[in-house]
């Protein structure tokens, strides 16, 4: 994000747009490290984005060593050879950069206007009479609850010298709050500056962002959730092995997807919190596994949705429209995944990752329209072959869906309302409800298919037979749980009037059969 003279009129707009470049930047962990980073031209300043992260305030005893800081090392300032060779060799203080660090509610306490003018991050000649600021520095006042805060660090260039070291230091947080870094420069002449060195943000807990601790128990719980899922089934799965229905395999493969998933997100997460470090091949490897969970979940609902394994043996010719649509899903959901994931720490929400959420958007969009449609005909099918038992689950799958859709899009207008009510995402202890929403939500999804398509000795009396196969048998067996302790479904009264003419009345549907 390229903002050489950018003119904004207030300087929270400024911060925000300038974080949200941390997304793309060479930010690798929780500690921030930073590799010949240039500087942005902003305003009247040179800036650099330092990091974003809520951090818990220090509660250990001031005599203690800290257990919450931000700890800068090596940090090193690099200007261009024209900017030094400007300068003496016998100059002091050829060059003034500073690190600034504040809470998101002391932003105001930055920056200055003259006259109701642009707002400046630096202090100009007018407001150094109405501010009492020294020119060539960034504006700063004094919190009402810390006059120590914004804590701002001062490093000047030497001389004709190339690079300034920053001294090492290390701030203790003693408020929770969300925190921002930045490195600004106000001399014209440092024009090109560079920095490297890094910087380490520490919770309480471990070198989590703050965002992020609550989702490693959240995915120890899920964890289980999922391994409780997989014994019961796989015990339902191996009691009744003989009467399995294909179907049946792939909730058996979405239900292991989805343990392996959960597993290792907490280790990634525990990895990270514990050697504040997250390398972007093990980041890439997790977010695969639930991009191809995420896909084979939404093709397992498609296809039990046109009736595969009911109504029809095979999806016959629509086979490659659905690998197709499969193999779209995958790709755009692990882009998206990726931008989310990998090398981001920082808790600020950007919106730089916008083209990769619309392509995601509109593939669900359109998977919803297809489910619901087959989902139609579907029912129409079973309603005409007088499928009695069978119609009664489909049912329930459909209002299922229905459920969830909704609250999916109630979801997605609250996610909306949340960050464009927080754009400085001072809301960041419970912005982790955001992510855990939609994983929760796919298993409640995925219990539901378990119990209505669990594996029982009546499995293959409701698979695909034939009409007249399937009328006599479902006039003769239920779903409900027998003397043996079967687990099924509940059987419902039958009305055999009428005929099953009107079967495949659809015709795209009726070609299909007849490729079967």
């Amino acid at each position: 994000m390229d903002l050489p003279g950018l003119r904004l009129g207030a300087l929270p707009v400024l911060l925000l747009a300038a974080a949200a470049g941390l997304l793309w930047g060479g930010a690798e962990a929780s500690i921030h490290t930073y590799d010949r980073e240039p500087f942005r031209e902003v305003g009247n300043a040179f800036l650099l984005s330092g990091g974003s992260e809520g951090i818990v305030a220090d509660g250990a005893d001031l005599a203690a060593p800290a257990s919450s800081f931000i700890k800068f090392v090596n940090v090193t300032f690099w200007r261009t050879a024209e900017s030094a060779e400007s300068h003496a060799k016998m100059a002091h203080s050829t060059g003034l950069v500073q690190a600034i660090l504040f809470e998101a509610a002391d932003r105001e306490n930055i920056g200055g206007s003259a006259y109701g003018g642009q707002r400046s991050i630096c202090c100009t000649p007018d407001l150094a009479k109405l501010e009492g600021c020294k020119q060539g520095e960034i504006i700063r006042r004094p919190s009402s609850d810390d006059p120590d805060w914004p804590f701002v660090l001062d490093t000047h260039f030497s001389a004709n010298y190339l690079s300034v070291k920053l001294e090492d230091e290390e701030v203790r947080i003693t408020k929770t709050g969300m925190y921002n870094l930045f490195f600004i420069s106000c001399d014209p002449k440092l024009r090109g500056l560079t920095m490297s060195g890094k910087t380490v943000w520490r919770n309480p807990g471990g070198y989590l962002p703050g965002r992020m601790a609550p989702l490693m128990k959240f995915y120890v719980f899920m964890s289980l959730a999922y391994l409780l899922v997989m014994v019961i089934w796989s015990s339902q799965y191996v009691r009744f092995w003989r009467d399995i229905l294909p179907i049946q395999n792939w909730i058996t493969l979405v239900i292991a997807l989805g343990l392996f998933e959960m597993t290792l997100w907490y280790f990634e997460y525990l990895n990270f919190s514990s050697s504040g470090v997250r390398p972007v091949g093990i980041t890439t490897w997790v977010v695969t596994v639930g991009a191809i969970r995420k896909t084979i979940s939404r093709l397992l609902i498609l296809s039990i949705s046109m009736g595969y394994g009911v109504v029809r043996p095979t999806l016959g010719g629509l086979t490659s429209k659905v690998l197709l649509l499969g193999l779209t899903y995958f790709l755009a959901s692990e882009l998206l995944d990726i931008a989310e994931n990998v090398g981001t720490i920082n808790d600020i929400s950007g919106k730089a990752r916008l083209f990769l959420v619309l392509p995601d958007a509109f593939l669900d969009a359109f998977l919803i329209l297809w489910i619901f449609t087959s989902l139609s005909r579907t029912l129409e099918k079973l309603q005409a072959r007088r499928s009695s038992v069978k119609l009664d689950i489909y049912r329930k799958f459909t209002n299922a869906l229905a459920v969830s859709v909704i609250a999916s899009v109630a979801w997605i207008g609250y996610e909306v309302y949340f960050k464009a009510t927080d754009p400085f995402s001072e809301r960041w202890q419970s912005a982790w409800t955001i992510t855990a929403f939609w994983d929760v939500l796919a298993f409640v999804l995925l219990l539901v298919i378990c119990y209505l398509w669990a594996p029982s000795q009546s499995s293959q009396r409701y698979a695909y037979s034939g009409e007249a196969a399937d009328d006599d048998d479902e006039e003769a067996q239920s779903l409900t749980k027998g003397t043996d302790g079967d687990v099924g479904m509940v059987k419902i009264d039958k009305d055999r009037s009428g005929g099953a003419g009107n079967a495949f009345s659809l015709e795209d549907e009726a070609e299909e059969d007849k490729r079967e």
